[in-house]
């Protein structure tokens, strides 16, 4: 699995900028993406997918270890959608 700094050295290689510039392109990425999500906005990336943001309701759940049943409180997450070229280009 490729890491954010593995990504930013193969864009600084391929588009011939330095590292640091390559680095500093994809951080304002992840950190443009999570500003969309914190704010509730969905962001799509034509040809690769959807982050968009979904509520999960409080439901009741058990504590693995006890066995005790517990109340789970309504949380927010972070879901992608792959586009229709991405999943065509997985699936051969």
């Amino acid at each position: 699995m490729p890491t954010a700094n593995e990504i930013a050295d193969k864009i600084a290689a391929e588009q011939g900028i330095g590292k640091a510039q390559a680095k500093s392109i994809v951080d304002s990425i992840f950190a443009e993406i999570t500003k969309a999500a914190t704010s509730g906005t969905e962001t799509n990336l034509p040809g690769f997918g959807k982050f968009k943001v979904k509520q999960t309701a409080a439901r009741q759940g058990r504590n693995p270890a006890t066995g005790e049943t517990i109340q789970i409180a309504a949380s927010k997450k972070l879901t992608f959608t792959p586009a229709k070229a991405l999943k065509d280009a997985l699936n051969g």
